[in-house]
């Protein structure tokens, strides 16, 4: 790529960028004074990015009532169960996280080469060298290469996470061998920050406790979103133009 296309590139992606952010701009001095908005209460099969789960699972052999009998085949209980268990139904999740990882990792490497050739003697044809090159052709050192490589790297990671909090969730699928869909949404608000938690997964009834709870550790395809907006976590983000900077500059 020249430095004219590659030029041309950068001035390109920095107009998309200085356009997408003063369309977020925009929209934020909009806002001055408010505070964050709450996300309406909304079916979330009807939600646009929703997609339904599909799992590879044996049929359920539940059947219908058999005449005079209160009794269902293939029934799990002959009571009924106050646990969530059909679409639209709700059920408490209990989610505790408490995460640590700490990793330390130091390379290095090093390579020296070096190459020489001569050629004094090759049924006389090394004359010609020096009647074809007479000031740089020398028989006697035709060739001499080297090279010195070094690489030194480190880094580190030390991480932890810890969150500790309960929202309720709602049934959204019922998968063929049983196992439920869920998904919970919740917002809190507190002045101008704007906490949101979301989470998505797949549960077995089995699982679900008498007080109609079930525990993270226990949720399949488990998905946590825990962020927030507000004033606090804007200060807290780069700069449109530094996260511009830092995809598009190559070193």
């Amino acid at each position: 790529m020249t430095i004219r296309k590659y030029a041309s590139l950068l001035l390109s992606s920095s107009v998309a960028g200085l356009m997408l952010a003063g369309c977020s701009a925009a929209d934020r001095i909009a806002d001055i004074g408010s505070p964050p908005a709450l996300a309406p209460i909304a079916n979330p099969v009807a939600q646009p990015n929703y997609q339904p789960v599909s799992m590879p699972t044996e049929q359920s052999q539940t059947g219908p009532r058999s005449a005079n009998s209160l009794w269902t085949p293939g029934a799990r209980s002959f009571f009924h169960d106050p646990r969530a268990s059909h679409v639209g139904d709700i059920i408490t999740i209990n989610i505790s996280v408490a995460d640590a990882a700490k990793l330390q990792d130091t390379t290095s490497r090093s390579r020296a080469n070096s190459d020489d050739a001569n050629l004094t003697n090759f049924f006389g044809l090394e004359s010609e060298l020096q009647n074809a090159l007479p000031n740089a052709a020398d028989p006697s050192s035709l060739v001499k290469m080297g090279s010195n490589t070094s690489n030194v790297g480190s880094g580190s990671i030390d991480r932890s996470e810890a969150i500790n909090t309960s929202l309720a969730g709602i049934v959204t699928q019922v998968l063929p061998n049983g196992n439920l869909v869920i998904s919970g949404h919740q917002q809190v608000r507190v002045n101008y920050e704007l906490r949101d938690l979301q989470i998505s997964g797949i549960v077995r009834t089995e699982d679900i406790t008498s007080d109609n709870t079930v525990n993270l550790d226990q949720i399949a395809e488990a998905r946590v979103s825990y962020g927030g907006a507000g004033q606090i976590m804007d200060v807290q983000q780069p700069r449109y133009g530094s996260q511009l900077y830092d995809i598009l500059m190559p070193f």
